[in-house]
């Protein structure tokens, strides 16, 4: 004799994930910009900041920053090289590379310093 169970939708329902009326804002805090020019076109950025969403968020705060100081330079472009993050406390930290230059440099990562300094003001995020 072969049985078979009957699946209803409520036993389905209980498979899936609660939903909650909750919903994550984005409410940063930019606690500020470390900047060291390493050697030459080298330079260093450590950034920390609260309410990121993720890994996401600070390595966009960085790279304003890294944009922003190009522009200070008197240079036009940048090039990430690394970027660590880290998360201690519900602080997020960056510590990235880039390289600036007069000229749109080789690599996959460029970035056009006036482009990504206009969208930083548009999206209220601090430079340097």
């Amino acid at each position: 004799m072969v049985r078979f169970a009957l699946i209803t939708p409520l036993m389905l329902a209980a498979c899936e994930p609660a939903q909650t009326d909750q919903v994550t804002r984005f409410e940063p805090d930019y606690m500020g910009v470390e900047t060291s020019l390493l050697e030459g076109d080298l330079v260093q950025f450590h950034v920390s900041m609260t309410g990121a969403l993720g890994p996401h968020d600070v390595d966009n705060y960085a790279e304003c920053a890294a944009a922003q100081y190009a522009l200070i330079r008197g240079y036009g472009f940048a090039r990430h090289l690394r970027t660590n993050l880290n998360q201690e406390g519900g602080v997020w930290t960056a510590d990235a590379v880039y390289t600036i230059s007069p000229a749109l440099p080789r690599g996959l990562r460029t970035i056009d310093a006036e482009v990504v300094v206009a969208g930083c003001e548009e999206n209220g995020i601090p430079t340097v």
